[in-house]
């Protein structure tokens, strides 16, 4: 399913965790990992030694990108570098455009400062950026990283996005033999303020939502994942799909991804960032090709 991984490093604790992580894939699928180094220019880093200026990131990244290759040997996954100067957002996502690569694995912290979430974070940009698949990887002391997959959730709202996502888990979910869960969830927004979520003011949603996902549940099995299983929830949709990958033991979640960049998204976060902060399990993101918007 994959050949060729692109892995950015920077020796951080989330980095490495993304790295191991990569590595276990890689080392699955015998696909080769392009280890990346991105020296951002936009930090001070040319200093004068003994007459010659030597640009200290570079060196930085140089040992950075060593040690992960160690790694990798280690684990018997060949690899490619790459040091290379420039905005690290900019230059991962020019990287990850190439025709060979066929996933991005990058690590997350979590949950940030207002002035991270405002100015966003380079994972997050790629996510939205990039019109290959992103693998998130959390790091973080409730974060978990099993593989292979024996559970993996897609959140699904049945648009062409969600139904991207849907078929790349129905894709994973056959080649480890995982159970596929497909959930919908119907916001508090849909409801009027005061009901109850069993109330048959949602009955009509609800009843509709169950519907679609046995739809789905059925293509799903006809195209070879012999285990789906199917809810609904209510609330908020970033909470209801941590909670559910949370109590149903999930390994991964695939959701798909609408390409916004502008400021608007950065301010009020989407759906899908939100889920990259604050679920414990890797997230992995897609988008429709040409569903890309570069603002």
């Amino acid at each position: 399913m994959y050949d060729f991984l692109l892995v950015p490093v920077d020796g951080s604790e989330a980095s490495t965790v993304a790295l191991e992580y990569a590595l276990d894939i890689a080392a699955d699928h015998d696909a080769t990992v392009h280890l990346l180094y991105v020296a951002d220019t936009n930090k001070p880093s040319l200093v004068q030694t003994q007459g010659a200026v030597v640009d200290v990131l570079e060196e930085t990244g140089d040992d950075v990108v060593k040690d992960a290759r160690e790694r990798a040997e280690a684990r018997g996954v060949s690899t490619v570098t790459d040091t290379i100067q420039g905005q690290p957002r900019t230059v991962i996502t020019e990287v990850a455009a190439e025709d060979v690569v066929d996933l991005v694995v990058m690590g997350t912290s979590g949950e940030r400062s207002l002035t991270e979430h405002v100015l966003g974070s380079v994972t997050e940009h790629v996510v939205n950026a990039s019109d290959k698949p992103v693998l998130a990887v959390r790091a973080a002391d409730d974060a978990s990283h099993p593989y292979p997959y024996e559970d993996v959730l897609v959140p699904t709202d049945g648009s062409e996005h969600a139904e991207r996502a849907l078929e790349l888990a129905g894709e994973i979910a056959r080649e480890h033999g995982a159970t596929l869960h497909v959930l919908s969830v119907l916001e508090d927004s849909l409801f009027a303020i005061g009901t109850d979520s069993s109330d048959e003011t949602t009955s009509g949603p609800r009843d509709r939502a169950q519907d679609a996902l046995a739809e789905t549940a059925e293509t799903m099995r006809a195209g070879g994942v012999d285990e789906v299983t199917t809810a609904v929830e209510s609330g908020s949709v970033p909470k209801a799909i941590r909670s559910y990958a949370v109590e149903h033991g999930i390994d991964l979640i695939a959701m798909g991804t609408h390409g916004r960049s502008g400021l608007d998204q950065r301010l009020l976060g989407s759906r899908t960032e939100r889920v990259l902060r604050i679920t414990p399990v890797p997230v992995l993101t897609t988008s429709r090709p040409g569903s890309i918007d570069h603002q």
